[in-house]
């Protein structure tokens, strides 16, 4: 339908004033792509603003992947530290080597880790742009599944982490695309990134290969009968064999990962726990959110993804929907994704906890599809209501038809700008960075001041921190109470029941064993530490028992602990509640 074409350009004659020629997405393509860019720029900086609001300020995963880091800076840190090891050995090598590159020029561990996420922000934008171009060539789609896709990672804290995890978005997006367009050196080298950053990715995108050699015409199931298809999987495959040999040869000091049969009797696993992953129903273990479940918590976040639902439902009315003709045959990519995730969420469960936890086989991947989809759906949307306003004004009122146009279009665009571009606004916490302030600046500053191979024995929740701020070794703390290692967690967990029974005994000469047998220099404790209700309110610590309730009952029974009972001769250090005991005076003094 023409539009006074002797007024508009001849490219806009015809089209609605969303999606027009091919002259206009040519140069269409480069705004939604600066705009796709621009609010990705513009999240970022929300991040580091947080990020760089206080010295004393870390965030919450990377108080237990990037601490031991700081061995790039000073080896004489964390020396012989069970904690710093086992992190340390878990580490992916391309995430360490990346960190210490950074080490190598003067770049703090922990201030990298706050410029990483913003890049991954941008770099994550630029793929899922191109992605969906390759799916879906309108510009305002890959626009608005960037937009969408930006806006869900910034609302989870796997981006801002700065974590391995981090890396698994921006290298399955750039996989897919380079698998879209069978570039096999960029598809090998995404591979080899993965098995560096993000090994669990790996097995993504080796179901993905061998999809491509699967053809459905109808219900009837054949093989490709090119040679090329062949020869594109068996390279990727073998690569991707190549990258995860090493991790399936290593013979690690922390092994072996927790049987299922171990981890169904320790209560870290249940409901409250730790790490918490088995439910009491079925759906909410195996659908429902958490570590079990193949449907993330957030998946839903922002609601927009939502309309990826649409999109099936939208393709059997194409006629109503004429942009949707755009679409390419590379959206088989999405489904097959569907398929492949949901397979190996399968198979992880079957080998509980081998391939770590199942919900990271759908949860990164989902977050992409329903991105990607709600995009296209929601331009297809757009262009049919656009192109109906267009359409429903009688012949009468012909000579206010391009404006009554224009203004109808400019109110179903400020409608989509609120419910899409302006969706963080409504949201009293975005970005989400789950960064963890430092409580206690002074208590950090004097610890630093000791001699670097202190261990400093606690219960209090700070204690998680002091690693970070202190850069000094802990015994133990909740924050690194990883139990998927039994190697490791069968010493830490071991750490934890001793330093309450310790804590709490009546018994000096059993003090003085504990003190020597792990070589505890200090021992940091709050005023509430010696009160029943401090042990009965603290879901972490009751984990362990029988001590932790055997506590509990000296402490209501009005027995002193030997701690307590030194408290006061032995302090090196106050601040507020907290209080730091000298443990070569416990030594000399205790009887």
């Amino acid at each position: 339908m023409r539009l006074y074409p002797d007024r508009i350009p001849k490219f806009m004659a015809d089209k609605s004033l969303t999606f027009v020629s091919s002259q206009f997405i040519k140069h269409g393509k480069l705004f939604w792509f600066s705009l796709s860019i621009t609010f990705a720029v513009i999240y970022g900086l929300l991040a580091l603003k947080e990020g760089f609001s206080s010295e004393s300020i870390v965030q919450d995963d990377a108080r237990q992947h990037v601490f031991w880091m700081l061995r790039y800076i000073d080896p004489e840190l964390f020396a012989n530290d069970l904690i710093a090891n086992y992190f340390q050995s878990v580490a992916p090598i391309g995430y360490t080597s990346l960190y210490r590159l950074a080490a190598a020029m003067g770049i703090n561990p922990f201030v990298f880790n706050k410029i990483v996420p913003p890049i991954i922000g941008i770099v994550c934008t630029c793929y899922c742009f191109s992605l969906c171009q390759r799916i879906f060539p309108v510009p305002f789609a890959g626009f608005l599944a960037s937009l969408i896709f930006n806006q869900s990672i910034w609302m989870k804290d796997d981006v801002i982490s700065g974590t391995p995890r981090t890396f698994a978005y921006p290298l399955l997006l750039a996989f897919l695309y380079y698998l879209s367009k069978r570039s096999l050196l960029p598809c090998i080298a995404t591979i080899a990134l993965l098995g560096a950053f993000y090994p669990q990715g790996i097995f993504l995108c080796t179901g993905m290969l061998i999809l491509q050699l699967v053809r459905w015409e109808g219900i009837n199931l054949s093989f490709s009968q090119n040679f090329d298809d062949y020869y594109f999987c068996v390279m990727g495959v073998g690569v991707a064999v190549a990258v995860l040999l090493p991790y399936a040869l290593q013979v690690s000091e922390f092994a072996p990962v927790i049987a299922l049969e171990q981890a169904r009797q320790l209560p870290e696993f249940y409901p409250k726990g730790r790490s918490a992953f088995f439910k009491d129903n079925w759906f909410d273990f195996y659908i429902g959110g958490g570590r079990s479940g193949m449907i993330p918590n957030s998946l839903f976040t922002p609601a927009t993804t939502a309309f990826s639902f649409l999109l099936p439902i939208l393709a059997k009315f194409r006629q109503r929907f004429p942009l949707l003709a755009k679409i390419q045959p590379d959206i088989i990519l999405l489904p097959q994704l569907i398929f492949v995730s949901v397979v190996m969420f399968v198979i992880a469960h079957l080998v509980l906890f081998r391939l770590h936890l199942p919900s990271r086989y759908t949860g990164y991947s989902f977050r992409i599809i329903v991105a990607v989809g709600a995009g296209i759906a929601l331009s297809a949307i757009t262009d049919t209501l656009l192109n109906q306003l267009q359409t429903s004004i009688s012949p009468q009122l012909r000579k206010f038809k391009l404006i009554g146009q224009k203004i109808l279009a400019l109110i179903f665009l400020v409608i989509i700008a609120i419910a899409v571009l302006f969706y963080p606004s409504f949201l009293d916490n975005f970005p989400v960075t789950k960064y963890k302030p430092g409580a206690i600046p002074n208590l950090y500053e004097f610890l630093q001041k000791q001699p670097k191979d202190t261990l400093i024995a606690s219960l209090i929740a700070d204690t998680d921190n002091i690693p970070t701020f202190a850069q000094r070794s802990i015994l133990v703390s909740r924050e690194y109470a990883i139990p998927y290692h039994w190697g490791y967690y069968a010493r830490f967990r071991q750490r934890v029941i001793d330093l309450i029974k310790n804590q709490y005994t009546t018994n000096p000469n059993q003090l003085k064993q504990f003190i020597r047998h792990y070589g505890v220099d200090l021992w940091i404790v709050e005023n509430s530490s010696f009160v029943a209700e401090y042990l009965d309110n603290n879901r972490w610590l009751k984990q362990h028992q029988p001590v932790t309730q055997e506590a509990i009952d000296g402490l209501r029974q009005g027995k002193l602990p030997v701690l307590l009972k030194y408290k006061d001769i032995c302090t090196v250090f106050t601040q507020d509640q907290f209080t730091v005991i000298s443990t070569k005076c416990l030594l000399n003094k205790a009887k």
